[in-house]
């Protein structure tokens, strides 16, 4: 029955069980597969650039509910004072929508951020499903996304708000 269907049963060692050799074997690998990923991790944390950082806050005040998209609701947030920060994408279809999003901005002072596609914005500000694999399926576009609160402090976060102290 077991070798029609493939299913293998492994028969215990005296003792009633695996020695603890083997265990100690399994243990040390765990170890090593852990401290390799915890490296990786590491490496991944240590070369941060303005994109992965937006991508950390986007996701950070997506989670608080503090992201705001569309633009109804990005105009209102930015007319009453409620955005710490603005992200518009540059290849935004409608010249009109640039101007006013800029001009609220440049006259609330709230920081403006550009990135290039409105694709990768839309996936960034949650309007993407995720399918089994992790990537994202089904984006909706976005041409402008407000942050009304960033939720917790990260070192996204952190390198955003010195990128935007030096670039002002």
């Amino acid at each position: 029955w077991e070798k029609e269907r493939g299913v293998s049963v492994e028969e215990p060692s005296k003792g009633g069980g695996h020695t603890s050799r083997s265990f100690e074997k399994m243990a040390d690998e765990e170890m090593q597969n852990e401290e390799a990923a915890v490296d990786a991790g590491e490496l991944d944390e240590g070369v941060m650039d303005i994109t992965k950082a937006l991508q950390e806050v986007l996701k950070k005040a997506l989670i608080h509910d503090g992201l705001v998209r569309g633009l109804r609701e990005c105009a209102k947030a930015l007319d009453r004072r409620e955005a710490q920060l603005c992200v518009l994408a540059s290849d935004c279809d409608e010249p009109a929508y640039t101007r006013l999003v800029e001009a609220l901005c440049s006259e609330r002072g709230i920081n403006l951020v550009k990135v290039p596609e409105k694709m990768q914005l839309g996936e960034w500000a949650g309007l993407a499903k995720i399918d089994e694999t992790g990537t994202a399926t089904k984006v909706v576009k976005a041409s402008c996304v407000v942050v009304k609160d960033f939720g917790e402090s990260s070192k996204g976060l952190d390198f955003l708000l010195e990128y935007l102290k030096e670039n002002q």
